[in-house]
């Protein structure tokens, strides 16, 4: 008998990203902005769902037109949307953007408080968690407001039904009233996770470790099961604790990075469910069956880097294939 499909399920942000108009300019000089679907979460379960996967987001939002504009491009992709909550009580969050001429980034929030920030534990749906494969969420809602009790809630629901608990940390200085209290939220979270991505810019603020290894090494000490680093234009690492594999940058040359990062954890997430790969798996696959996950991530992010946008910028499981072989 073919094993039911599981879900993904992420938790926090969904808010309205205004891409520039034009690239190579700081904000304060950029003349016009495109409203795009964004957050970190939300992109993730776009590309789980992307692949031919099912996904759930679990947010709050504003009771405005932004709102209303994320609900419909969600459900449009074919995430489940009927978890999320509208209130009047916040406006849905914005996220300005600009692109530098590397297709690196440079932000402006207006989030004080968004919508997000205002979800409750007791909105958290215990029920969506069976059969899930995947919980996922980031430290962008883990400041102190009621959305970081309902990530604690959402893994205690994900642990007590055996679901993988993934963390990207996806680090924005810029939303935190100090660097020393967003560090301490993600170390507060370190423990949760059982697969990791940080990014090689994010080593040294979450491990106090300048190379991929020894900054997994530290991750894997704190009781992390995966760590995936992310390199840029020099390709993956990945680390468990009987293994590692790595492989070489694509050469491509980003236009926008924008999702690249969430693109590479929700394809990776993706693969593992279609290979029924849980906790107790993860131990037992070889260093080359990690390198197939990797160049499969890999694929997926060169071409969603090659265009402007996060989720509108994925591709399905049947052209990353095509590119592959």
């Amino acid at each position: 008998m073919k094993e039911e499909k599981k879900h993904l399920i992420a938790i926090g942000e969904a808010l309205i990203d205004f891409a520039p108009g034009e690239s190579g300019k700081p904000i304060k000089d950029t003349e016009s902005f495109l409203p795009k679907v964004g957050g970190a979460p939300a992109n993730v379960c776009g590309a789980f769902v992307k692949l031919g996967g099912e996904a759930v987001m679990l947010t709050k939002l504003g009771d405005d037109p932004f709102g209303e504009k994320i609900l419909e491009e969600l459900e449009r992709c074919g995430i489940d949307v009927s978890h999320i909550i509208r209130t009047k009580e916040a406006a849905t969050s914005l996220a300005f953007v600009a692109l530098h001429e590397d297709g690196n980034r440079e932000f402006s929030f207006i989030r004080m408080p968004g919508a997000d920030m205002l979800y409750h534990a007791s909105d958290v749906p215990e029920e969506v968690f069976e059969n899930a494969f995947a919980l996922h969420f980031c430290s962008v809602s883990l400041g102190d407001f009621p959305m970081k009790e309902a990530h604690k809630k959402a893994i205690q629901y994900a642990k007590e039904k055996g679901v993988l608990v993934s963390f990207d940390p996806n680090i924005r200085k810029q939303l935190w009233d100090s660097e020393e209290a967003l560090k301490k939220a993600v170390d507060e979270f370190l423990p949760y996770a059982d697969i990791m991505k940080i990014s090689d810019e994010e080593m040294d603020f979450i491990t106090g470790e300048n190379e991929p290894e020894a900054a997994a090494g530290f991750l894997l000490e704190k009781g992390v099961s995966l760590v995936l680093v992310t390199l840029g234009t020099k390709g993956s690492r990945l680390y468990t604790k009987t293994t590692s594999a790595e492989i070489g940058g694509n050469g491509i040359k980003p236009i926008d990075t924008t999702g690249a990062g969430d693109g590479f954890i929700g394809s990776f997430l993706h693969e593992l469910s279609l290979d029924g790969v849980n906790l107790e798996k993860i131990p037992e696959i070889t260093s080359e069956e990690w390198k197939k996950y990797l160049k499969f991530s890999d694929c997926f992010c060169g071409e969603s880097i090659q265009k402007k946008g996060a989720i509108a910028s994925y591709i399905t499981r049947e052209e990353v294939l095509k590119k592959l072989h």
